[in-house]
């Protein structure tokens, strides 16, 4: 199983660590499924909005809802999620490898991109997988203790993900 995962602080450290591996992977020829995110500042809000872009020639996906300026609590839209997982998973026949931006509650809970992960790794495929701390302990129990730990470091993120790809399509 070849499943590693990567954990960064800060507001979209992880989102934009991600989108620079991904566009990386892409010029490598890699074919990718999956999902990374890009967050867009609103001067009129204490959040960002939160998109989706669905590898490897999806669409891009809102995927926050906007409550309002004093709003607080879930801004997930748990529809467009949906959709992206039907999009990711249908994705995986043609993917030599998965991206998901993020191991969340959705996924913690059992749901979200979870089964599509599972689906990935039980097909063969190299699985990387961005993880904030909150989540981190469902995301070890969800990997059986299996995954591996990358540094935010780019260029050994994209080292693992070119050797995991060699490994997955030699077996």
């Amino acid at each position: 199983m070849k499943l590693a995962y990567v954990t960064l602080t800060g507001r979209g450290g992880i989102d934009a660590l991600l989108m620079q591996v991904v566009t990386g992977l892409e010029a490598e020829g890699l074919q990718l499924a999956g999902t990374v995110q890009s967050n867009i500042e609103r001067p009129d809000r204490p959040r960002c909005d939160m998109d989706l872009r669905l590898l490897p020639d999806g669409p891009t996906v809102r995927i926050s809802v906007d409550r309002g300026a004093e709003a607080r609590g879930c801004r997930l839209d748990a529809d467009a999620l949906e959709q992206s997982v039907v999009w990711t998973t249908r994705a995986l026949d043609r993917a030599e490898f998965l991206v998901v931006n993020k191991f969340g509650k959705q996924e913690a809970e059992g749901r979200g991109l979870a089964p599509t992960i599972a689906e990935a790794l039980d097909r063969g495929l190299p699985v990387l997988v961005g993880v904030n701390g909150l989540n981190l302990p469902p995301f070890l129990e969800f990997s059986g203790g299996l995954a591996q730990a990358l540094p935010p470091d780019p260029q050994v993120i994209r080292d693992w993900c070119l050797a995991a790809r060699i490994k997955a399509t030699a077996a």
